[in-house]
C-alpha cells in the first residue's frame, strides 16, 4: 500500500477539487478491496490481533446491544401504532402489518443500524487511528515487528461489522414480535396469517436483497471511516477531520445502497 499512499499524497495536494475527490474514493475502494482480502486470510490474525479483534467485538457491541434494542422496541411500538390507527382509519387495516414490516423491519432498522455503529464505534475507531498515527504508534509497531494495519486496523473493522450486523438482527427480530403483539395481543391467534404475509414479504430475491444489503452497509459503515482516518491528509489531520470525512463519505454510500435495495424491491 505504500506506493497508493505516495500516490494519494502527490494527488491530494496538487489536484483540483474533482481529481481529489476521485482519488480520495480511488484509495478508500483500493484500501476496502486489501482489507476484505485480509479478513479471509488466516495469516492476518496473529496472537495480538486475535486479542483486539475479541476485545473490540465485546466492547463496541455489548454496551450498546441492550439499550439499541429498548430504543428499537419503542420506536416499533410507536410506529406500528401510527400505521395501525392510520389504515383502520382508511379501512386498509389488513394491509397494516404487511406496511410495518417493509417499512420498519426491512428498510428503517438496517440504515438505523448501520447509523448508529457508524456513529458509536467505527467514526471515533477512524479518529483514533489517526491519533495513533500522529503520535507514532505505528512506527512502535513496526519496530516489534508487527502489522500495524493487522493488529488495529483489521480488528476495528471486523468488530463494526460484527455490531452493525448483530445490531440489525437482533431489532428485527424485537421489532417482528412486538408488531406482531400490536396487532393480534398475546395471542397464538393470529400466528397462521403472521407466518403467511411473512412468507408473502420476503420471498427469495426480497430476503436476499435485504441480507446483501444489511451486509454492505456494515462494510460501508466500518470501511470507510477506518479509510480516512488512515488517509486523512486533506485537512490538517486532526481526529475531527478524519470524523467529518467519514461521516460525510459514509453517509452518501449508505443513501446510494439504499437507493439501490429499493429499486431491486419495488421497481
Amino acid at each position: 500500500m505504500t506506493h497508493w499512499s505516495t500516490w494519494y499524497r502527490t494527488v491530494s495536494h496538487t489536484s483540483l477539487a474533482p481529481v481529489r475527490w476521485a482519488a480520495a474514493w480511488a484509495r478508500i475502494t483500493f484500501f476496502g478491496a486489501v482489507m476484505v482480502v485480509r479478513a479471509f486470510s488466516p495469516r492476518s490474525y496473529g496472537p495480538q490481533t486475535r486479542h483486539n479483534l475479541a476485545r473490540h467485538m465485546y466492547v463496541d457491541t455489548a454496551p450498546i446491544l441492550g439499550w439499541f434494542t429498548v430504543l428499537i422496541s419503542l420506536f416499533t411500538v410507536i410506529i406500528t401504532r401510527i400505521v395501525i390507527v392510520t389504515a383502520a382509519s382508511y379501512g386498509l387495516s389488513q394491509y397494516a402489518l404487511e406496511m410495518v414490516v417493509r417499512v420498519l423491519v426491512v428498510e428503517l432498522i438496517p440504515l438505523t443500524a448501520a447509523l448508529f455503529v457508524a456513529l458509536r464505534t467505527t467514526i471515533p475507531s477512524g479518529a483514533a487511528l489517526v491519533e495513533m498515527r500522529r503520535i507514532g504508534h505505528f512506527r512502535t509497531l513496526r519496530r516489534q515487528r508487527l502489522d500495524p494495519i493487522a493488529v488495529e486496523v483489521l480488528p476495528r473493522m471486523l468488530a463494526g461489522i460484527f455490531g452493525c450486523i448483530t445490531l440489525a438482527a437482533l431489532s428485527c427480530v424485537v421489532a417482528g414480535v412486538l408488531a406482531y403483539f400490536a396487532v393480534y395481543g398475546f395471542t397464538s391467534a393470529g400466528t397462521a396469517a403472521y407466518e403467511h404475509m411473512a412468507g408473502r414479504v420476503f420471498d427469495p430475491l426480497f430476503t436476499f436483497i435485504f441480507a446483501l444489503k444489511t451486509l454492505f452497509f456494515a462494510i460501508a459503515v466500518s470501511v470507510i471511516p477506518m479509510a480516512s482516518g488512515l488517509n486523512n491528509i486533506e485537512d490538517d489531520g486532526s481526529r475531527e477531520s478524519a470524523a467529518l470525512q467519514g461521516l460525510v463519505r459514509m453517509f452518501g454510500v449508505l443513501l446510494i445502497l439504499e437507493a439501490l435495495s429499493l429499486v431491486g424491491n419495488y421497481i
